[in-house]
């Protein structure tokens, strides 16, 4: 019965609607355990108040993913430019008059409903939708330095500096993923060479312009100097170390409440401690699968358009989180990435269930029959 609702209503790609509702479910019980102790002390003895609300965003980022994956893929070219636009003085605007948290402008508020939310996921979106269809209208004229490559600078290198003013990790991602879209997008090797040398210009100079180049630059240093580990960090590695083979159990973790921010940037250290090396695996294995999954689109898809925006949005999710696992477990300096699904979210979970949803709209049209692609061509 399940299984004939699911193939009438969930469409798409079945393994990737497993990995996402398994991480989701994975999230609400790390998300309860990491904050009941801070919802009793800040709620007035309210332990469910911060599980509550992050449940309430991810039904809401399921049910976007769910009408976002009904929708034909194509539909998103047109939207990805009007949204560039309007990231561009989102950005700017944030970057001068933004809610300061941590001494960087990343957040503007909604009005009303009292939400925050990064434009800069806005921005990524919309990014990796336009890239993908500039490279895939212009396949045929791919070495052309001016018609092709210009505009993919222009628009890469501008929405990566305006990041970098605030966010610093976030831009080196996007950036990172926009690359590697480029390469299988057929970008020659000595174009990404430049294109590399002249984004780095622009987001160095962004650094240098904004306000997180003291902070970028005392975390790179704290992680090459490993006489002076940040306190997060050490408790992050505490976690791992205790958590052994199977872990301590659900509920059990002693650094939840030690460890600084272990709801979100850390939360891959308390589900080592809590489900072992066991649970890390699992939930790095999830994540190649989506990955893998992602991917898959590159070959099978009909449209270039499709293949290449299904693989732009499967790297940004899997990069962002392989950052947050390995700034866990050490292999990377401290930065602010949460792990998508998994960490408590804000509306960043509302972006990265329409990502999936875009995702599962790509996997949905190469199911389609012959006459219903014509149909559409």
């Amino acid at each position: 019965m399940i299984r004939i609702w699911a193939k009438r209503y969930l469409q798409g790609d079945p393994v990737i609607w497993m990995v996402v509702l398994l991480l989701s479910a994975g999230g609400i019980l790390i998300v309860y355990s990491t904050t009941s102790t801070l919802a009793y002390r800040l709620q007035e003895g309210n332990t469910e108040y911060y599980l509550f609300k992050h449940v309430a965003l991810l039904i809401i980022s399921l049910m976007v993913m769910y009408v976002v994956h009904k929708a034909n893929y194509r539909i998103f070219a047109r939207i990805s430019t009007l949204a560039l636009w309007l990231s561009v003085p989102l950005l700017l605007f944030t970057w001068m008059y933004g809610d300061t948290i941590n001494q960087a402008s990343r957040w503007l508020t909604i009005p009303i409903v009292n939400q925050a939310f990064q434009p800069s996921d806005l921005a990524k979106l919309a990014l990796i939708t336009h890239l993908a269809g500039m490279l895939s209208r212009r396949q045929q004229a791919i070495q052309n330095f001016r018609a092709t490559l210009i505009p993919v600078l222009c628009w890469c290198g501008s929405i990566c500096a305006l990041i970098a003013l605030s966010n610093i990790s976030t831009a080196g991602m996007l950036f990172a993923t926009c690359m590697l879209l480029m390469f299988i997008g057929r970008v020659p090797v000595k174009y990404l060479l430049l294109l590399g040398l002249i984004g780095g210009l622009f987001v160095s100079t962004a650094l240098l312009l904004g306000q997180r180049a003291e902070t970028a630059r005392t975390r790179i240093e704290n992680f090459i100097d490993k006489k002076e580990v940040p306190f997060q960090a050490v408790q992050s590695y505490i976690a791992i170390a205790t958590g052994g083979v199977k872990g301590k159990g659900w509920g059990n973790s002693d650094q939840r409440n030690i460890l600084p921010h272990s709801y979100s940037d850390f939360v891959f250290a308390i589900i080592v401690e809590e489900y072992g090396l066991v649970g890390g695996v699992v939930v790095i294995f999830l994540y190649l699968t989506l990955l893998y999954r992602g991917m898959q689109a590159v070959s099978k898809s009909d449209r270039a358009f499709g293949g290449l925006l299904s693989a732009g949005l499967s790297f940004a999710i899997v990069i962002q989180a392989m950052i947050n696992m390995g700034v866990a477990v050490g292999l990377g300096p401290v930065t602010g990435l949460p792990l998508p699904l998994v960490s408590m979210g804000g509306t960043s979970l509302l972006f990265t269930g329409v990502a999936l949803g875009i995702i599962l709209s790509t996997s949905k049209q190469k199911e389609e029959p012959e006459e219903v692609k014509y149909q559409h061509a």
